[in-house]
């Protein structure tokens, strides 16, 4: 697959792999649009980019799902298509099951499942009409496998993946593809933004993200995956190693995540 003369519709791009993402794609002889909540935000990472004026910006929130199905055909509206939509935009979590209200289970399916599921369904009309499209969905190394304290986050990317499993078995005879990016840890804020308990921020990074893959490293990574247009990139250190243990022997990689005691 090549970006030559796409549009590509990237989520969450205010900050992190969004941000990457867009400064990385800019380069290419494509057109993007990039949304997140903050226009502020975007408006800043398109001054850093590379041919501002293929550059759009459009706001949205993921939780706000009854305004994606008319944000979309906006989006559309802007360049006339959409080739590829990286589902990018959400939220991490941190504390234990006991300890979690209800309401932050609720926010993160909200935003990181059922806002990527309605803003993909809104696109998915003009991706059957046209005989193309490609959704490229950042979910986690959590979608295919559990760690303590990160629960609800879990929960909504395990999710992901069964949606749009079935999305890709529905639509293959449309020309439509998917790939689920599945990042480890990566040097982002994405642990500082994550809830805690009681849905206040966290505001602290924690050492395994640190320590994860500098951004602009996972990012040539992932876009070397939508290339290929794989179905799963697992994308980070030795955690990787989990999905495959996962396979092999699950009351074994049980012991291996309670040793390595993530927080």
């Amino acid at each position: 697959m090549t970006f030559n003369n796409k549009v590509v519709w990237i989520t969450g791009a205010s900050s992190g792999i969004g941000k990457s993402l867009a400064l990385s794609l800019s380069k290419e002889n494509c057109k993007l649009i990039l949304s997140s909540r903050r226009k502020t935000a975007l408006e800043k990472v398109k001054s850093l980019c590379d041919n501002q004026e293929n550059i759009s910006v459009l706001t949205l929130d993921l939780a706000e799902t009854d305004t994606l199905a008319g944000i979309a055909e906006h989006a559309i509206s802007i360049f006339g298509k959409i080739d590829i939509l990286i589902n990018n935009g959400g939220i991490s979590q941190r504390s234990a099951i006991i300890e979690t209200t209800i309401a932050v289970d609720r926010k993160l399916m909200e935003v990181d499942y059922l806002g990527t599921v309605a803003l993909s369904k809104a696109l998915l009309p003009h991706f059957v009409a046209h005989k193309s499209g490609h959704y490229v969905v950042v979910s986690s190394l959590m979608g295919k496998f559990s760690s303590p304290f990160r629960s609800a986050y879990c929960g909504a990317k395990h999710a992901l993946h069964g949606f749009f499993n079935a999305l890709r078995l529905e639509h293959d005879a449309d020309n439509i593809k998917v790939t689920m990016i599945c990042p480890g840890f990566v040097n982002t804020n994405v642990a500082r933004n994550a809830l805690t308990a009681d849905g206040s921020k966290q505001e602290e990074q924690d050492s395994m993200t640190e320590n994860g893959l500098q951004v602009d490293v996972f990012t040539k990574k992932m876009i070397r995956a939508i290339r290929k247009e794989k179905f799963e990139a697992y994308i980070g250190k030795k955690e990787t190693l989990g999905v495959y243990l996962k396979r092999l022997s699950p009351r074994l990689l049980h012991y291996m995540v309670l040793r390595s005691k993530v927080r």
